[in-house]
């Protein structure tokens, strides 16, 4: 089985599809994760992630690896478990502008889709419904006010201990918006036959029951 779940930055995404898959019994993939940890490596390697050109170049170098531990996804790069290293307000930053890059795109593709090909996947994402599993079971478009969704994070952020202003929160989440609906490669849209799901004033238990509700309905 194959469920898409596709939205912009703060929606809930993760959480709500790692329950949902929790509940199904079958495995979450967040492929965010991915573009987060290339953006990371190649700050922490000296190579500038904001120049798509030194990018592209060493993508050679890069081996990424999708590891589950206990059913939970870690990410490795070069044998590097860079998973821990993957969730600040800079890598959601980096993420955004190499997830933009064709070249990166392309060289994850085969790894997300050999991922759902083998197992039974929850898998959330910006253009999974659109590009990455085009003909999954069920695709999902989870979205929310700008404002929930900044409230969201910053309690998110809060919690791990991050010193964030809301104001910035907002305004880092406003960006990438923007930023990841208009990128020329691969941006941020709802597939035609995904099923829109608003979730602005919902508990987190109401949003799980809405995706669950879709899930069940549409299988």
């Amino acid at each position: 089985m194959q469920i898409a779940i596709d939205g912009p930055v703060g929606a809930g995404k993760s959480t709500i599809a790692k329950e949902c898959a929790r509940r199904l019994g079958i495995v979450y993939m967040d492929t965010g994760a991915l573009y987060r940890a290339v953006g990371v490596w190649c700050s922490e390697n000296s190579i500038d992630a904001y120049n798509e050109e030194a990018v592209t170049s060493v993508l050679p170098k890069i081996s990424p690896e999708i590891k589950l531990f206990d059913g939970v996804q870690r990410v490795i790069i070069n044998g590097d478990d860079i998973t821990d290293r993957i969730r600040t307000p800079e890598a959601s930053m980096l993420a955004s502008k190499v997830s933009s890059y064709g070249s990166v795109r392309a060289f994850l593709l085969d790894l997300q889709r050999d991922f759902a090909a083998k197992n039974s996947v929850v898998m959330d994402g910006r253009d999974i419904g659109t590009v990455i599993l085009p003909n999954a079971d069920v695709k999902i478009f989870l979205s929310a006010d700008s404002k929930e969704r900044a409230r969201r994070r910053y309690e998110e952020l809060l919690n791990k201990g991050a010193d964030v202003k809301f104001d910035d929160v907002l305004a880092d989440l406003e960006k990438r918006d923007a930023a990841d609906s208009s990128r020329a490669c691969a941006p941020l849209k709802q597939a035609d036959d995904a099923i829109l799901a608003d979730t602005t004033g919902n508990t987190f238990e109401q949003s799980v029951e809405l995706i669950m509700s879709i899930i069940q309905n549409k299988t």
